[in-house]
């Protein structure tokens, strides 16, 4: 046997309310998620298709419901996205990385092993190497490449010995 439903009149004033005043679609599904249960008495898969949305999206607008009656003023969409598994803020990781900048600039080269060793004792964890080199993505470092060709080198030398280079190898 299913628990009975709880009707809170207040937040069926305040959907009732937010039909009238919502300015985007979103606002007004929220607003209907809480009246179609309650008007019409439909289960949350009859609003999902009233409302063109899946059953747990309902949820979704009817928790944002209580949460905007509990907290009047604050009508934002959930924050979804993000870093939620990050070990550090990017604050943390820009200070982190500071120590580091400043032996790049001076032209060293920054290699990737004894940073991966310093964040991994930073953070009491082993670390690999993916991290360290989309951390330094993240802070706008990129890996330079080295040149295609030397910078010594003499192309016409080359061309000349491409031409008069013997056509077979003598063998030994």
């Amino acid at each position: 046997m299913a628990r009975p439903r709880r009707v809170d009149m207040g937040l069926v004033a305040q959907a009732q309310a937010l039909t009238m005043e919502a300015k985007t679609l979103d606002e007004l599904r929220c607003a209907q998620a809480v009246l179609l249960p309650v008007l019409l008495d439909a289960s949350l898969e009859q609003t999902a298709a009233a409302l063109g949305v899946g059953r747990a999206t309902v949820a979704r607008y009817q928790a944002r419901m209580r949460k905007r009656l509990a907290e009047p003023g604050d009508s934002a969409a959930p924050k979804w996205g993000g870093r939620r598994h990050a070990w550090m803020g990017v604050d943390e990781e820009r200070n982190f990385l500071a120590p580091w900048a400043k032996l790049s600039e001076d032209g060293g080269m920054l290699v990737a092993s004894p940073l991966r060793a310093a964040l991994s004792q930073r953070l009491g964890r082993p670390v690999a190497a993916s991290v360290v080199y989309r951390m330094l993505a993240r802070h706008g470092w990129r890996k330079v490449a080295p040149d295609t060709r030397h910078p010594k080198s003499d192309p016409i030398a080359q061309e000349e010995w491409k031409k008069n280079s013997p056509k077979r190898w003598q063998p030994c």
